[in-house]
């Protein structure tokens, strides 16, 4: 295959809300390059983007595809990627690697609500964008509309390029106002024929034509110096104004397409071959000691991994782009999260599932290759003596959580290994064993990403697995002082065990005084890894029990404290006073004096209002005004605490706080309550007293299930 340089690489990422046609933009680009030579169907299952068999199954993306086509002396590489804000870890991975992002929009419905979520992505990475207004041929298309709502969302920079002809069923021609052509399609779509813009059009053409003009001059003085003089701009000074404005993110160009009917796929990529910036113009990329390096092909080879994929029968492939330097299926080079060496054997372009070997890539191409042992998502691989880290991808935080568990206890141990493996392909789906709750816990953007997880585990590797609701993380602490004794005695025949404690416990809080009724003699201030505090007072006086004993009643108090009175949760926010006991000359030992601490402490905390605690997290809910109301009642039925309204674009966002325990599947009720257009964060931010009467009852669960009743 031919190897292209800096120059002649255009890297775009292919976005859009569900069913706004990414897939079938992507087969167009393919075939008018002659890198296919039919056009796949979603309904044929045979297109080369969704080419794994859940997508095929499913009739959509869930995975981002890498794909590339060659376009007029120009690599083209084009990734597609799902349309489902679940699966944001793919879009994001592949917006770290474009030059320029193509939204697709729905011409029936212009600016969506899953458009607006891709936005906040891509305004993040502040890449290059371009608007592609897709199924102009479909009877409810409204061009006009849908370019007035993509004003309304995202400001003035967008930039009308083209209009229709006629849309709707009729569809079969685009007016250019670049070119100032129009392109008028056969049946079959393809290659246009230019022709003359119609004289009824004629009029309108030249006045969006000389707002295009003036829209490209003014990106730079020396071209708005020639319009002054001219008057208008001629071609290459238009592309050339419109590059600048792209990069700068101050013009968002906008074309009408179908993709579905094969016409105009191929003037947008003339566009990207023409004006969108390719990585030589791309901005210098980030390190992570805060060096900018740009794609310079003369400095010694690093790479950065955007994506890894696990094929059952061939193993893991590994996708990345080149940000310095070459690379050739003989380069060695050194991760530098793990200094591991790694050795290249081969190297892909890749079109879906379709490897196409090349012998080498430069800087700013995009490629793979097979079975790199110890590089995963995220990561650098660079030359020897070539020092460099580059920026790593932050994806967002999990908004829903499920607990895995094995139909088949044979399979406890695989589904761990396996569950790594997905987490491997798809960072954003968590994976941790909570040796509090005794549960593998599943941390997921949403229910969709739920379902592929759980899709994978039973197709691609054979495992039968239940997804469950995780159990709640609670807490438990006091709310009085209290006093208990405990004395631990056994004799079996040989030396035996005796202990006795004597200890006082109160509620902790910053700044209280110390105690004043005791002789302290030691303090130890432990830092609970479940949050709050332990603080341990030795008051022992008169030697009644040794010094060397003291820290087994600590070791003791501390392991009740893993598994508290009430429900087994953890304990936090308590000081201990021990303060007499006694102890036997030759019984006395470690493990009597950790049992009497741990059954004294048992006792006191039993007499100090025990309290439970719940876990509550803060919420952030992005909501459409007209809706508000609706997704604000349905929090007040969970218990939620509304704290505040704020403005964000077109959306609202409600402030709350909510106990985690009321927030099971919110993503899913939000979503149906929202028909997909509303969006949430949660983090955990405290916790607090849970009422009495939801105490008592998880009091009498927990000695039901200890009892096994």
């Amino acid at each position: 295959m031919k190897v292209y340089d800096e120059k002649h690489i255009k890297n775009i990422v292919l976005l859009g809300a569900p069913k706004s046609g990414k897939t079938l933009m992507a087969e167009d680009m393919l075939f008018e390059a002659g890198i296919t030579h039919r056009r796949g169907t979603i309904e044929g299952k045979n297109t080369v983007s969704d080419c794994h068999e859940i997508e095929q199954e499913r009739g959509n993306s869930v995975f981002a595809t890498v794909l590339h086509t060659e376009w007029r002396d120009y690599k083209i590489n084009v990734i597609d990627t799902p349309g489902f804000d679940d699966f944001a870890g793919e879009m994001i991975s592949a917006l770290r690697v474009a030059d320029t992002c193509v939204i697709a929009i729905n011409a029936q419905h212009g600016a969506e609500v899953g458009t607006d979520l891709i936005w906040n992505y891509v305004q993040q990475f502040n890449k290059p964008v371009i608007f592609a207004v897709n199924q102009a041929d479909h009877p409810k298309a409204d061009f006009d509309a849908a370019l007035a709502s993509l004003k309304a969302h995202y400001g003035n920079a967008v930039t009308q390029m083209q209009y229709p002809f006629k849309q709707g069923e009729g569809f079969n021609a685009i007016i250019d106002l670049l070119k100032m052509v129009m392109y008028q399609f056969s049946a079959n779509g393809g290659k246009p024929e230019k022709l003359p813009i119609p004289e009824g059009e004629q009029e309108n053409a030249n006045k969006l034509h000389n707002d295009l003009v003036e829209k490209a001059a003014e990106n730079d003085e020396k071209l708005m110096e020639k319009y002054f003089e001219k008057g208008t701009l001629d071609e290459d000074e238009l592309r050339e104004g419109l590059k600048l404005g792209m990069v700068h993110h101050d013009v968002f160009p906008v074309f009408v397409m179908s993709a579905k009917k094969n016409m105009g796929t191929g003037r947008m990529m003339g566009f990207i071959d023409n004006v969108a910036p390719s990585p030589r113009d791309a901005k210098p990329e980030l390190t992570t000691a805060g060096k900018e390096l740009a794609f310079d092909r003369a400095l010694p080879a690093s790479l950065f991994v955007f994506k890894s994929h696990i094929e059952p029968n061939l193993g893991k492939i590994t996708y990345f782009k080149v940000m310095t330097g070459e690379v050739t299926p003989s380069s060695e080079l050194i991760n530098s999260q793990t200094g591991s060496v790694e050795r290249f054997h081969q190297l892909f372009i890749m079109d879906g599932k379709t490897r196409n070997p090349i012998e080498r890539l430069v800087a700013g191409d995009i490629g793979a290759t097979l079975k790199l042992k110890d590089t995963y998502t995220n990561q650098t691989l660079h030359a020897k003596g070539f020092d460099v880290t580059f920026q790593p991808i932050v994806y967002p935080a999990p908004r829903i959580q499920v607990a895995v568990i094995a139909k088949s206890k044979n399979d406890d141990e695989k589904i761990g290994e396996v569950l790594s493996k997905i987490h491997q392909e798809d960072p954003t789906l968590e994976v941790a064993y909570s040796k509090e709750l005794k549960q593998l816990i599943i941390s997921a953007q949403g229910e969709l990403q739920l379902t592929v997880c759980k899709w994978m585990l039973e197709n691609a590797y054979k495992l039968h697995v239940e997804f469950v609701t995780p159990k709640i993380s609670y807490r438990e602490t006091i709310h009085k002082p209290a006093s208990a004794s405990y004395r631990h005695k056994k004799q079996s025949g040989g030396a035996g065990q005796f202990g006795e404690v004597h200890l006082k416990i109160e509620p902790y809080y910053e700044g209280m005084p110390e105690p004043a009724e005791f002789n302290i003699r030691g303090k130890e201030v432990v830092e609970l890894d479940w949050g709050g505090k332990l603080v341990f007072y030795n008051c022992i006086v008169g030697g009644v029990i040794d010094a060397r004993f003291i820290p087994s009643i600590l070791k003791g108090v501390m392991e009740k404290m893993e598994e508290g009175p009430i429900t087994g949760s953890r304990v936090r926010d308590v000081r201990v006073m021990v303060y007499d006991g006694k102890m036997h000359p030759v019984d006395s030992n470690d493990i009597s004096f950790k049992i009497a601490g741990m059954m004294a402490f048992k006792e006191a905390f039993m007499k100090a209002e025990p309290q439970l605690l719940e876990p509550i997290c803060d919420l952030e809910v992005r909501v459409p005004e007209e809706i508000m109301g609706d997704v604000m009642g349905d929090l007040q039925t969970r218990r939620a605490l509304i704290l505040g309204i704020d403005t964000s674009g077109n959306y609202q966002v409600i402030k709350a706080r909510a106990p985690l325990a009321e927030l099971d599947k919110y993503s899913t009720a939000l979503r149906s309550l929202s028909q997909g257009r509303a969006s949430f964060t949660q983090q955990l931010a405290d916790y607090v007293a849970v009422p009495f009467d939801l105490q008592q009852r998880l009091a009498r669960e927990a000695v039901t299930a200890e009892v096994g009743v």
